[in-house]
């Protein structure tokens, strides 16, 4: 379709790690998962099959035994594209291959980081208005107790008490319910129950910028109120 008089292309959305690279052009190639029995000279002519290979090595260890992955350098991109694309999937050997353009140390890490990013929002989405911040706990409450007693509101499916690096605990933790209903019920009936002499504090989790946020509405209403007051 046109916009503006520009051709506008639509298409599903994909995560950045489900993005094709075929528009990036690269002649250097990573090439996981070869059998220990693969050498230089046995990468290289699988890597000739696409094109000229200007250098193929099996990386080893100090004891000269292979990592099981190697580099394919290409004198031309289509070629290392060509390869990428036909040698995923494929068996050689007995193993199914993954080859990828190789990236730089500074690409991966950021590859890592934002893989981990996005599983670390599809978790919290997942399970947001299931998990509880429950704090105010006695030093004696285990992950045990805390399950326990949170259990007659629903199936849990985790119970933990935040511990510091001695094992003491932090006097806070998280239970996490399999519906949104089971967690409501649990807030409902909990905070505030008395455990092991002290009142509960109960929650629905929320993430520590939305945390942050909150706070920070809450004291901008308190100054306000303490303002009109002093008038």
């Amino acid at each position: 379709m046109q916009l503006a008089d520009k051709v506008v292309y639509v298409g599903p959305f994909l995560k950045r790690t489900d993005r094709s690279s075929s528009d990036t052009k690269f002649t250097n190639v990573y090439v996981k998962n070869l059998n220990e029995d693969v050498d230089d000279a046995a990468l290289k002519t699988l890597a000739e099959e696409f094109g000229e290979v200007v250098s193929a090595v099996v990386m080893r260890d100090d004891k000269g035994k292979s990592k099981c992955f190697g580099f394919v350098n290409y004198s031309d991109p289509d070629a290392a594209g060509k390869a990428v694309d036909t040698l995923t999937g494929r068996e050689v050997n007995g193993k199914s291959l993954y080859a990828g353009r190789a990236q730089k140390k500074a690409e991966r890490e950021a590859m890592l980081r934002n893989q981990f990013e996005e599983k670390r929002a599809e978790r919290v989405q997942k399970y947001q208005g299931m998990n509880l911040y429950i704090k105010n706990l006695h030093d004696d409450v285990n992950d045990e107790t805390l399950r326990t007693e949170f259990a007659p509101f629903g199936s849990i499916t985790s119970a933990k008490v935040m511990n510091d690096d001695k094992g003491k605990s932090k006097g806070f933790g998280f239970v996490c319910y399999t519906s949104h209903e089971e967690a409501t019920r649990a807030v409902t009936e909990m905070n505030g129950k008395m455990l092991k002499g002290k009142p509960l504090y109960v929650a629905l989790a929320q993430r520590k910028e939305v945390r942050r946020v909150q706070l920070t509405q809450q004291l901008n209403q308190q100054r306000l109120a303490m303002a009109g007051a002093g008038r």
